[in-house]
């Protein structure tokens, strides 16, 4: 009799460009992909908040992921894409090269960060594919405690200013 082979897990994410670079969110996590809109500044935010949008009625931080990986500033054009992805406090948007779409990835391959590249705290995992690396990203570690308590603080502000 023939061993049938367990099927694989299979890890669902949403794959974004940053600088050529392939990043992944998990699936869950993300509600949609907007095209570019205007950004409002909104003062006392940490650096790594651009601005705010208005996505539905509802205030929305814009967190730019490039000072976190090393990559150079960008100025958002009218090509770039925001993508709106949901951590357990907050929605956010997240400027974007691109959105490559959503993959299924066999959870065996996924590595440990700390097995490639140690010290990268935003990164959960890394996957080796035949034309490059693609980093998971870590969007509840984006924010540290003192980030998330003065952007609420800056959103709250803003709100009673409104």
């Amino acid at each position: 009799m023939r061993q049938m082979k367990p099927a694989s897990r299979l890890w669902q994410c949403v794959v974004f460009l940053l600088e050529g670079q392939r990043y992944a969110l998990h699936l869950s996590q993300v509600d949609r992909v907007v095209s570019m809109v205007a950004i409002s500044p909104l003062p006392k935010t940490p650096a790594i908040v651009s601005g705010v949008i208005n996505h539905r009625g509802s205030v929305v931080p814009v967190l730019d992921l490039r000072p976190r990986f090393g990559l150079r500033p960008h100025e958002c054009g009218l090509t770039d894409h925001l993508l709106l992805a949901r951590t357990t406090r907050r929605m956010l948007a997240l400027p974007v090269d691109e959105v490559l779409g959503v993959n299924e990835i066999p959870v065996e391959d996924i590595l440990a960060p700390s097995t490639l590249l140690p010290g990268v705290g935003y990164v959960t995992g890394i996957v080796a594919l035949a034309d490059g690396l693609l980093f998971i990203h870590d969007l509840e570690a984006l924010l540290s405690m003192d980030e998330e308590q003065r952007l609420t603080e800056a959103i709250d502000d803003r709100e009673v200013d409104a």
